[in-house]
């Protein structure tokens, strides 16, 4: 990507997630933990699924308070769907740019 072009795809989308909401990961028994590492290599993953991931990556429960977090997780979730484009993509789609390069 260069220094004018606007993130996409992924990308985009982290830069949402992370410094947008905060959803940044954390440390669990002394192993960094980011929603990357909850991606599976292949398959079709969901809008839904991929919020779960942010707020296990963030050491949350994704069951616990859903009516206070409703807000948050309707927000994660469109910014998926915007910037992948689509409800369900498939789990390979979900790679930084800077990983897809050879």
């Amino acid at each position: 990507m260069q220094d004018n072009e606007s993130p996409k795809g992924f990308d985009a989308l982290m830069e949402i997630a992370g410094p947008g909401w905060g959803f940044c990961g954390c440390v669990k028994n002394d192993r960094v933990l980011h929603v990357s590492d909850l991606i599976p290599s292949e398959g079709q993953v969901s809008a839904d699924d991929f919020v779960d991931w942010l707020f296990l990556a963030d050491d949350m429960n994704p069951n616990s308070d859903r009516e206070k977090w409703a807000p948050v997780r309707l927000a994660l979730r469109d910014a998926f769907i915007q910037c992948m484009g689509g409800e369900v993509v498939d789990a390979v789609e979900l790679r930084w740019s800077f990983s897809k390069r050879a």
